[in-house]
């Protein structure tokens, strides 16, 4: 369909900021990145990453200037973006678990450790602590919704799921968050 069929698409700066990348220009992939990559450092950070947020929002950008071509707008390009953005966080969740796994294994190959692990402190238990005990769906619902801004619908395209789910997610999101932070 013609870009001007669908208005909210013909009114978004960025999806004509995607296509001149598409066609070419530095420049306006440039000004993507300045008016996407704050956004982006929040996202991470929102999730729980803090030593590599700055680089996961590399990553996206990367990935982003990768599909330039392929790239076509069927809908918003916050939709698109944080879609690559949630693809970036798995996929270095997914290296942590793998790193985590073979630093234990060879602490135990070593015979260093000893198990030992330190409490979970709850007192004084701020928001993005509380974030980070959410399961990684609630979480991503939240932060899509709250820190993000982003309606129900394009969370909803952004993971792949029904539109119901995101409502009962985010929810179910902000009865556990009051829960921890009322304790």
């Amino acid at each position: 369909m013609p870009e001007t069929d669908h208005p909210e698409r013909s009114s978004d700066p960025d999806i004509q900021l995607m296509l001149e990348t598409a066609a070419g220009s530095e420049t306006a992939f440039a000004g993507l990145i300045r008016r996407h990559q704050n956004g982006l450092l929040n996202f991470f950070v929102r999730m729980g990453v803090y030593t590599d947020a700055e680089d996961l929002v590399q990553e996206t950008f990367v990935r982003v200037y990768k599909a330039r071509d392929r790239y076509r707008p069927s809908a918003r390009f916050t939709t698109f973006l944080y879609m690559l953005a949630r693809h970036v966080w798995a996929d270095s969740g997914r290296k942590a678990g793998r790193r985590k796994r073979i630093e234990d294994s060879l602490a135990t190959d070593a015979g260093i450790g000893g198990g030992m692990t330190l409490p979970a402190s709850v007192s004084g238990l701020d928001l993005q602590e509380a974030l980070n005990r959410l399961s990684p769906k609630l979480r991503e619902a939240i932060v899509l919704n709250v820190y993000q801004g982003l309606p129900y619908q394009e969370i909803a395209d952004v993971l792949a799921i029904p539109l119901g789910t995101v409502k009962s997610r985010i929810n179910l999101a902000l009865r556990e968050l009051r829960g921890m932070l009322d304790d």
